[in-house]
């Protein structure tokens, strides 16, 4: 089916005057939509929900209608009192002439609208202490939107992520490979990976002993809160939304918390190979901390600020354990250009953790005083 076709099931106003290819997401197909009439310009995000990676695309719209639908109201309320600092914006579903939030096509493909966060970007690295902090505002008023939401209303849509101890199961039963035995005896440094995951076992389950003792409790949390997904206004330079909610699961906030600053306090990247340049920057931490505090501060308990420093050292470290058991299993999940690549990506990871580690005082400091 043609997209000018497709794209014409959905109740847009005005004439279509461009649909182009958009973004540089490696998951759905986005194409961006404008439409113009006499009066206005209105522009749209079409997209194929990718059912490689999501088996059940009508469940990820169901999740995506809940999320949105919770969130929209809430903003209104908090926009009547007038108390923000600035205009909290999200994505809305547009719907299908007949009615559903999305339409299937000739092939079985589940293809959505929704609206474009306008006036906005997003950048792929932390452009300093100012841009953190309202990374930190952005995902910490997106978790304050959804804190009251039941997490039984959305189906997991990945099974499984962030789930640490499954990581671990999977890295030992790769150990037992003739082929995993054979790269860990051939390789010094892959020894050390392999002897730097022994020392940390019980790190890797501190999130999950928490939550079984009923000290932190399962809420919603985004799952992607890399720096490209959130948007910044391009007037006043405030985080303004938080985009791609597709990956939005049932679990513990701090795994986002943890993976918001595992990727924004690197600025070195996850593909360096000088090891020296990977480094936690406390800054960028500090910055983000204050953002997320201020956004996030009015429903977190005592027992989950406890956990966030656990949570910054956990999230490198998992990322890290996934890449070093992939390179032992062969590369077959992460795209990789080089053999030893993925065993590069566990090196950077690994490292960044323990330069966490070197820092957890202060960075103990910073979270005791927000």
């Amino acid at each position: 089916m043609e997209l000018s076709i497709l794209i014409n099931k959905f109740n847009v106003k005005g004439r279509l005057v461009s649909l182009q290819p958009f973004g540089n997401g490696n998951i759905n197909d986005t194409f961006l939509a404008i439409y113009r009439n006499t009066f206005t310009e209105t522009q749209v995000i079409l997209q194929r929900v990718n059912r490689n990676v999501f088996p059940d695309p009508q469940a990820i719209m169901a999740n995506m209608h809940e999320v949105t639908k919770h969130c929209h109201e809430k903003l209104e309320d908090d926009a009547a009192k007038g108390s923000d600092d600035r205009v909290w914006q999200m994505p809305r579903i547009i719907k299908a002439k007949d009615s559903k939030d999305y339409v299937v096509d000739d092939k079985g493909e589940v293809w959505r609208v929704i609206t474009r966060i306008m006036s906005a970007h997003a950048f792929d690295v932390a452009q300093g202490p100012e841009h953190a902090m309202e990374c930190g505002a952005a995902l910490g008023h997106f978790h304050y939107l959804i804190s009251d939401m039941d997490p039984k209303s959305i189906k997991d849509p990945l099974p499984g992520f962030h789930i640490t101890s499954g990581y671990l199961k999977a890295y030992d039963k790769t150990l037992k490979t003739a082929a995993a035995k054979e790269l860990i005896k051939s390789s010094m440094e892959a020894k050390r990976l392999a002897k730097f995951i022994e020392e940390r076992r019980d790190l890797a389950l501190c999130l999950e002993k928490a939550q079984k003792k009923g000290e932190i409790k399962k809420r919603l949390f985004h799952g992607d809160p890399k720096v490209n997904n959130i948007m910044i206004d391009d007037v006043t330079g405030k985080g303004t939304a938080m985009i791609d909610l597709d990956t939005v699961s049932p679990g513990l906030i701090h795994l986002d918390f943890g993976d918001a600053l595992r990727s924004i306090c690197n600025p070195a990247g996850e593909e360096e190979t000088n090891l020296a340049k990977v480094v936690f920057d406390e800054d960028l931490c500090t910055a983000f901390c204050k953002g997320y505090m201020r956004e996030a501060g009015s429903f977190l308990t005592d027992a989950d600020r406890a956990y966030l420093y656990d949570s910054i050292r956990l999230l490198p470290f998992e990322l890290g354990l996934r890449f070093f058991q992939d390179y032992l299993n062969g590369n077959v999940y992460f795209k990789t250009k080089m053999p030893e690549q993925n065993l590069n990506r566990a090196r950077v990871q690994f490292r960044l953790c323990e330069s966490v580690e070197a820092r957890e005082r202060s960075i103990r400091n910073v979270l005791k005083k927000l």
